[in-house]
C-alpha cells in the first residue's frame, strides 16, 4: 500500500511539473518585459521592417495587440523571423511564444505539428500572377508553365493537385523566402507566381510597374489564416484567442481607437465587459482589467487593423471580402463577451 502511494506521488509531482514546463507563457513573457512573436521574412503589408527598421503590418498589429493586453504596451514584442520551413520549429522550440505568420490552418499542423489555432484572422485562398505579356487569361491556360512557390507551404500540395485534376503539366521553382521568390519571378525564371492571393498582391505592390502583372480569377483553395501556440498550455491559447476576438468584437460594437475612452461609458452590457468597466474578464485570462481597452487604444480594432494595413486606400488594395463582419456579409465573427 505504501510502495502505491508512492508511485502515486510521484505520477502526480510528474504530471505537475510536465504542466509547469508546458504552461508558462503567460509567466515567461510577463518577467521577461517582452513578447517574442514568430512572423514571416517580410511580405508588404503583413510584416515587413519600415525604413527605419520599425516592423509593421496586418500580422505585426496582432502582435502588438498581444502586447498591449498582457504587458500595457504594445511596442514591447520582438519579431522572430521565420521561412516557411522554419516557423513551426521555432514556435515550438520556444524561441517565439506566438506565431502571427499568415498561416494557412490545417489537420496535419494541428494534429502532427502539436500545434494549437485560435481563429481565423484571415480568410484566404491560393491564386497565380502572372505577366499580361503571357496573354493569359486563366489558370486553366497554364499547362506546361513553369511556376515559382515558397517551399514548406501548403502552396506546394495544392498546386500538383489543380494540375493532375486538371491533367496539366508544369515546372516547379522551388525558394525557401518570397523574397527570393520575387527577383525570379520578375527576371523571367518563372512564368507564374502562385501562393495566397492576398501574398500576391501584396508583392504585386513592391514591383516597379505593379499594373503589368495581373492575378488570375481562380481561387484554388481554402487558407484560413490564423495564429497558432504551443499545444498544452490552454491558458496561453485562451489569451491569444480572445486578442483576436477582442478586435473583431471592438469593430462590431462601432469601438475604435479614437473613441475608446468615451465608450467605457456606454449602457451596452457587453461593451462594459470587454473594457472593463464591469466584470472580471481580464482576471480569468491572468491579464488586467483594462486588457481589451489597451488593445484597442494603442493598436485599433480588426477593420482599423485590416484598412490601415492592406486594404483599399493601401498600395496592397485588398477589399474586405470574406473578411468584413458577419454583419455585412463576411465571415468575421466573434463569440460574446460574457
Amino acid at each position: 500500500m505504501r510502495a502505491l502511494v508512492k508511485i502515486t506521488l510521484t505520477l502526480i509531482a510528474v504530471g505537475a511539473l510536465a504542466f509547469t514546463a508546458t504552461a508558462g507563457t503567460l509567466e515567461d513573457v510577463k518577467a521577461r518585459g517582452e513578447l517574442r512573436c514568430v512572423v514571416s521574412t517580410g511580405i508588404a503589408g503583413f510584416a515587413y521592417p519600415d525604413s527605419g527598421g520599425t516592423w509593421r503590418g496586418f500580422d505585426i498589429d496582432f502582435c502588438r495587440a498581444t502586447a498591449a493586453a498582457i504587458l500595457g504596451d504594445a511596442s514591447r514584442f520582438k519579431a522572430v523571423t521565420s521561412t516557411g520551413k522554419t516557423r513551426f520549429t521555432k514556435l515550438n522550440s520556444g524561441e517565439g511564444d506566438v506565431l502571427w505568420r499568415n498561416t494557412t490552418i490545417t489537420f496535419s499542423r494541428d494534429v502532427n505539428i502539436k500545434l494549437t489555432f485560435v481563429g481565423v484572422n484571415y480568410y484566404d485562398g491560393q491564386g497565380f500572377m502572372v505577366k499580361k505579356s503571357l496573354g493569359v487569361k486563366s489558370a486553366l491556360d497554364l499547362d506546361g508553365a513553369s511556376v515559382c512557390i515558397q517551399s514548406g507551404t501548403t502552396t506546394e500540395l495544392n498546386l500538383a493537385d489543380y494540375f493532375r485534376t486538371n491533367n496539366m503539366k508544369y515546372e516547379a521553382v522551388v525558394y525557401e523566402q518570397n523574397s527570393e521568390v520575387r527577383p525570379s519571378y520578375l527576371s523571367g525564371r518563372c512564368d507564374v507566381y502562385t501562393t495566397d492571393a492576398s501574398g500576391l498582391a501584396a508583392t504585386r505592390s513592391t514591383f516597379p510597374n505593379p499594373g503589368s502583372h495581373m492575378i488570375l480569377p481562380e481561387i484554388i483553395s481554402k487558407e484560413p489564416l490564423g495564429p497558432a501556440t504551443r499545444q498544452g498550455d490552454d491558458q496561453w491559447a485562451d489569451i491569444i484567442r480572445w486578442v483576436y476576438n477582442a478586435t473583431v468584437t471592438a469593430e462590431e460594437k462601432g469601438i475604435t481607437s479614437a473613441n475608446v475612452n468615451s465608450m467605457k461609458s456606454a449602457n451596452d452590457p457587453e461593451i462594459k465587459r470587454l473594457l472593463g468597466t464591469e466584470g472580471n474578464l481580464g482576471a480569468e485570462l491572468g491579464l488586467s482589467k483594462d486588457w481589451a481597452y489597451q488593445i484597442i487604444k494603442q493598436v485599433g480594432n480588426y477593420g482599423e487593423i485590416f484598412e490601415r494595413n492592406i486594404g483599399t486606400n493601401t498600395p496592397i488594395g485588398l477589399a474586405r471580402g470574406l473578411n468584413d463582419l458577419w454583419t455585412r456579409g463576411g465571415l468575421q465573427y466573434s463569440p460574446p463577451f460574457r
